[in-house]
């Protein structure tokens, strides 16, 4: 017997369960002292935000490569890499500059080198035709070698006061600017996809890569590019991550890759490739934040969190398989 489901437009599916996820979590919400709905609160909506802003951003460029037809595994590793990178940079680098220029230099180097690892990624993916699994899965382990063999496989811990990573760890882990961030990340993001010829040229390759080829689309530079941007992200996602644990971790981010991937999916971009967007990966990424916050405000054990999450991945991929038309 085959099951018929409504076939609503995609941005209303999405929005709806969210909305479904948020009442539920506002309706099964502990209560404060003054019998106040904890969920609720300012702060701890905002705190959502800040603290989903990492998967988020890394969320976004996981849309351009799954758009594409590809996949990352390395990001997770990438994030502890660039968070390591940056800590050590600010900590142990002594440039002779300005605090201000310091801090700018070492974003600049930990960033340009994620970029580069992801463009390596795309290298290797587009020009030697490796499978995008086995290129990013290889990737996550060099790259995590690399960042514990950086590190001697020990924390770099932040300072404080007057101190250059102490300065730069209040910025960028200030609520506003993380969320700020994020927002900002998302619109670049949404541009990109919707309305420039890049993103027409990933969701061709993602549709059929056989027709792009074809019809004579860039298909190399296109999957480069999104590696690209994807190691990026992942870059910008330690700098915050590195700030709001006030150290460099070459440890941190195990299954970051998995979360991102889940927001992507939850958000209804196919793994198939060719279609997906933008603002689904948001209220994807919103969808496992206020999962996992309700389930953490009510004690929920974090091996139940997990098996609801994996329950909610499948279901969302089951309703995709559903809807297309046969």
């Amino acid at each position: 017997m085959k099951i018929k489901l409504p076939m609503f437009p995609g941005r209303f599916r999405e929005v709806l369960g969210l909305v479904l996820i948020f009442a539920a979590a506002a309706a099964f919400s502990p209560a404060g002292s003054g019998g106040e709905n904890i969920f609720l609160q300012f702060d701890n909506l905002t705190d959502i935000l800040r603290q989903q802003a990492e998967i988020g951003i890394i969320a976004l460029a996981m849309t351009l490569v799954i758009i594409a037809g590809g996949i990352d595994l390395s990001v997770g590793s990438l994030l502890a890499f660039v968070a390591s990178l940056a800590a050590m940079l600010l900590v142990k680098w002594q440039p002779g500059l300005g605090a201000g220029a310091h801090i700018a230099a070492a974003l600049l180097a930990a960033l340009a080198a994620s970029a580069l690892l992801g463009f390596l990624n795309g290298i290797v993916i587009a020009r030697l035709r490796v499978q995008p699994f086995i290129v990013t899965l290889a990737t996550m382990i060099g790259v995590r070698g690399l960042a514990r063999w950086m590190t001697d496989n020990t924390n770099i811990d932040f300072g404080f006061g007057d101190n250059v990573s102490a300065k730069f760890a209040d910025i960028f882990s200030e609520k506003l600017f993380v969320i700020g961030l994020w927002g900002a990340a998302a619109l670049v993001f949404y541009v990109l996809l919707e309305f420039t010829v890049f993103g027409r040229h990933a969701r061709a390759v993602g549709e059929n890569e056989k027709t792009a080829g074809y019809t004579g689309l860039p298909i190399r530079r296109t999957k480069v590019l999104v590696y690209s941007l994807c190691g990026l992200a992942a870059g910008v996602a330690g700098l915050i991550h590195a700030a709001r644990s006030y150290q460099g971790n070459p440890n941190d981010g195990v299954a970051y890759e998995l979360d991102a991937i889940a927001a992507v999916v939850i958000g209804g971009t196919a793994l198939a490739g060719g279609k997906g967007s933008i603002f689904g990966t948001v209220v994807g990424a919103l969808i496992m934040g206020v999962l996992t916050n309700i389930l953490r405000l009510r004690l929920i054990d974090t091996n139940v969190e997990f098996m609801i999450k994996a329950v909610i991945i499948v279901a969302a991929v089951w309703l995709q398989s559903a809807r297309k038309p046969k």
